[in-house]
């Protein structure tokens, strides 16, 4: 140690006047200078230990003393027996030991006694340390197997530098396996350098660094020389390599439109190369890249969680770097494609993207769901004011328009994703929540129209077109469906509302109307209707 034991003693007594315990607890030195490590900057870490069953707190109390930063934890010996006894419980699971409890056991089984050492030692001998070895070499093992796999899955896809970047996290992770194997069992990776040096076989402490720090290497070097060290089941086998379905990742498909929804939380909107890949995904089969580029796209997909890969005979692959939190799906940052959505989908940035719509997923359904029913209360508006200028019904007409209007200020607000909206005599004041369109000036105009003449009612239906044709073409509903006008176009308008309604349905999303549910029951079809007839 960099410290002698009267050093320590004399720093443990400056300490204990500082804090609130009494000459009851045992207390000892743990942490890398225990291990033999650190150096003039480490602190100074101290466990103190009561002979109880007491739940005492996990973090540490941090105190100044004679110019080096001191840690006091605290711990009862039923909680340190617990800690050894989930230890020894899980068998030949140790994957499913996570690395806080194996580094608190660790340092308590390499810890420097300091004060009633006859308890210290009662305490370590209920978990000896060459089993805890024994433990440290498998759970390194199995960590450093996902890290080397999903290298080979990288360089499948021809992501060459990123698999050299996981290969290297899977050496690491191998050689702490083997440094486990002689007795070095520290967790931290940064004093790795250290364990080899006192593994004592030179030439493969000085071949790991080679590896990790030449520029002349590649993944598959690191995969060999992890095998060198013991790990076994990493050999470079593509057709072991297995695509599989993420949890929670479902496809849904509007107009010419991918969207992939992931959790029911977030929607990825698919550019047109992208959804050519994605489409080209066969789960349960080896993963394959036809071309680099779909290789690229591939890569992302499993980076953004919308894949898995599996390794045929030990299942999913769950690389995670070293004492680094685990390699989740990424959310990349939200699209800035505006709006949000349109009638046949969300737009997206390009052909190759895949990008993460900017509001959650049932808002999406519930705004989606919204803008194509707004659109069929379009047409139905359009039909009523046709028939009250017909018949020179002027109040009708006025009321219609207005109705017309704000219907579509429903599916503009919904199509940059406000949801729910707000009342419709205040949407037109709420069109200050998006970028400028230019149509609050004629939507106000059109509210507070009057018509008493036929050319005034000619004169506000005209307005009215050109309005709506305005708004549909900022919400991709120019080619919508003139929904009452035949059989047809209402089935047309029937298979759009059912296409957002089943994804709206699927996320939990509010139904924009009753009737909806009707329309999801019967697949899309008419509920009266028998022999095919529309």
């Amino acid at each position: 140690m960099i410290l002698t034991e009267d050093q320590l003693q004399a720093l443990l007594d400056t300490t204990m006047e500082r804090i609130d315990a009494g000459p009851e607890y045992a207390v000892v030195l743990e942490g890398s200078i225990a291990e033999g490590f650190g150096n003039s900057s480490s602190d100074i870490d101290f466990l103190l230990i009561a002979d109880s069953d007491a739940d005492l707190p996990t973090m540490p109390s941090v105190l100044f003393v004679d110019g080096r930063r001191v840690e006091v934890r605290t711990r009862s010996v039923r909680q340190l027996t617990q800690q050894f006894d989930r230890v020894i419980a899980a068998g030949n699971r140790v994957s499913t030991l996570d690395e806080d409890l194996l580094n608190r056991c660790q340092r308590m089984l390499r810890s420097f006694p300091l004060r009633r050492k006859d308890l210290v030692g009662k305490i370590k001998d209920q978990l000896p340390f060459e089993s805890f070895c024994a433990v440290m070499h498998k759970w390194w093992a199995h960590r450093a197997r996902h890290c080397l796999r999903h290298a080979s899955a990288l360089t499948v896809l021809g992501q060459h530098e990123e698999a050299l970047s996981w290969g290297r996290a899977g050496l690491t992770q191998s050689m702490k396996s083997w440094a486990a194997g002689k007795g070095e069992t520290y967790l931290e990776p940064k004093w790795l350098s250290l364990q080899l040096d006192r593994a004592g076989e030179v030439s493969v402490r000085d071949r790991y660094f080679e590896l990790i720090s030449s520029a002349d290497v590649g993944a598959s070097d690191c995969v060999e020389f992890a095998a060198r060290v013991g790990i076994t089941g990493c050999t470079y086998e593509p057709e072991r390599l297995t695509v599989e379905r993420a949890p929670g990742v479902t496809t849904w498909r509007t107009g010419a439109r991918t969207h992939v929804v992931r959790g029911k939380q977030d929607v990825f909107a698919l550019g047109a190369n992208t959804a050519k890949v994605w489409g080209s995904v066969v789960f349960g089969r080896p993963l394959a890249a036809p071309t680099p580029e779909a290789g690229a796209i591939i890569a992302r997909f499993l980076r953004l969680g919308l894949i898995r890969l599996s390794w045929r005979g030990a299942g999913t692959l769950v690389p995670a770097l070293p004492l680094a939190a685990p390699a989740g799906p990424l959310s990349p940052p939200p699209s800035a494609a505006a709006p949000v959505l349109t009638v046949g989908g969300a737009p997206v940035t390009g052909v190759d993207a895949i990008d993460l719509l900017p509001l959650p997923a049932k808002r999406f359904g519930a705004s989606a769901m919204t803008l194509v029913w707004s659109n069929v209360l379009i047409e139905n508006a359009k039909e009523d004011l046709t028939g009250a200028l017909d018949r020179q019904q002027w109040r009708v007409a006025e009321l219609v328009t207005r109705r017309m209007v704000q219907v579509s200020l429903r599916s503009l607000l919904s199509a940059y994703g406000v949801n729910p909206l707000p009342p419709d005599d205040d949407l037109v004041r709420r069109l200050d929540l998006l970028p400028d369109t230019g149509l609050a000036a004629p939507a106000r105009e059109l509210e507070s129209v009057r018509v008493s003449t036929p050319e005034e009612g000619r004169s506000a239906l005209k307005r009215l077109e050109e309005f709506v044709a305005a708004v549909r073409a900022i919400t991709g509903a120019g080619l919508f469906p003139s929904s009452f006008d035949s059989a047809d176009t209402w089935r047309s308008t029937l298979d759009i509302g059912y296409d957002w309604l089943r994804l709206g349905a699927y996320l939990d999303a509010d139904l924009p109307l009753t009737e909806a549910q009707d329309l999801l029951s019967s697949g899309g079809a008419q509920p009266h209707l028998t022999g095919g007839k529309t």
